[in-house]
């Protein structure tokens, strides 16, 4: 598989479109101090194809992929789709295994 945009490949390993977020900013007024995103935002840097959310600390932090299963009150199950970008930033050589 080539390095098809991020959007495609979370659709593709999770079923998730993340268009879908209602960007109800639920998961913006609960940022980790530690994160240097908001879930929201790595979700819109998703959308836009952007590869610094492949090595934003708030992908990698196992404390927010915790928080994250009670952060969005919509549909998508965003601890599974940080882990496609997880695996998707290993893939690609971002980060180390």
């Amino acid at each position: 598989m080539t390095n098809g945009s991020l959007r495609a490949v979370v659709l593709q390993t999770t079923g998730f479109d993340i268009r879908r977020c209602g960007r109800c900013s639920y998961c913006v007024e609960h940022t980790r101090p530690d994160d240097d995103l908001s879930l929201e935002t790595l979700l819109q840097l998703v959308i836009m194809n952007d590869e610094e959310v492949l090595t934003s600390r708030t992908l990698w932090s196992d404390e927010t992929l915790q928080a994250a299963r009670q952060m969005c009150i919509s549909t998508m199950d965003v601890p599974k789709i940080m882990l496609a970008l997880r695996d998707e930033a290993r893939r690609r050589g971002l980060v180390a295994d």
